[in-house]
């Protein structure tokens, strides 16, 4: 992807896979809007790289708006928008329905009114992308975490429909991963059951992530497609 003078915003990049693609992108010469949801080390480091940082919590309609305004106020054209921004919860007894209505919120709310609220600043990019950030677990979903998979497979229909809609000027994909790293204090044990679960038993990282990226935004034939990053689950 050629630098663009039109900024890339990435959601939920203050660490992890959306911190590693915008630090990459800015490396490139590629202006950044990130959003964050708590301070972390790497929302100061972004900004000492030259990014744009917004706080926003996209845990209801409400929020998701406060966060277009700072945006139009920012910019008025955009790249790409990279739907990062992901909540991982677990239903238990007696809090199911707030936790169902929080990851709607942040995994299909919040991309569907950035989306349409959005799209105008995309129109006035040469070219235009928007990738949503998945879940393998949509495959087969989840017993544990029912509503963490529907609202990821919602996140996918949503790839399909926006694709429909913003068709040609806007390219619309979705990328759905698998475990890409591990956190710190995950035991041994843990890190050998999943690497099990994949044909290729790796521990990936971040950067299998912006690969993907980079693929969908530079492709100019490609619209409406999720790209799958499991390492052969599906094969196992």
């Amino acid at each position: 992807m050629a630098s663009s003078l039109a900024p890339v915003l990435i959601t939920g990049a203050s660490q992890r896979v959306g911190l590693h693609c915008a630090e990459r992108l800015l490396h490139e010469g590629q202006p950044v809007i990130i959003s964050y949801r708590s301070e972390r080390p790497g929302v100061q480091r972004l900004k000492e790289l030259g990014a744009v940082v917004i706080q926003a919590d996209f845990s209801s309609q409400e929020s998701v708006m406060n966060f277009i305004a700072q945006l139009k106020a920012q910019t008025d054209s955009l790249r790409a928008i990279v739907h990062n921004a992901s909540d991982w919860l677990a239903e238990t007894p007696g809090d199911e329905a707030e936790v169902f209505t929080r990851l709607f919120s942040v995994h299909m709310l919040a991309p569907y009114l950035i989306n349409l609220h959005c799209a105008e600043l995309l129109q006035r990019s040469e070219v235009a992308d928007i990738v949503h950030i998945g879940d393998d677990v949509t495959r087969k979903g989840s017993s544990k975490h029912i509503a963490y998979s529907a609202s990821k497979a919602g996140l996918e229909n949503l790839t399909l429909s926006f694709a429909a809609r913003f068709a040609p000027h806007i390219k619309v994909n979705g990328i759905a991963p698998a475990m890409l790293m591990f956190q710190p204090d995950d035991d041994a044990a843990y890190r050998a059951r999943t690497l099990a679960k994949s044909a290729l038993g790796i521990e990936p990282g971040a950067e299998v992530i912006y690969r993907s990226l980079r693929y969908l935004i530079d492709n100019p034939y490609v619209t409406g497609t999720t790209l799958t990053l499991n390492g052969g689950r599906h094969v196992k």
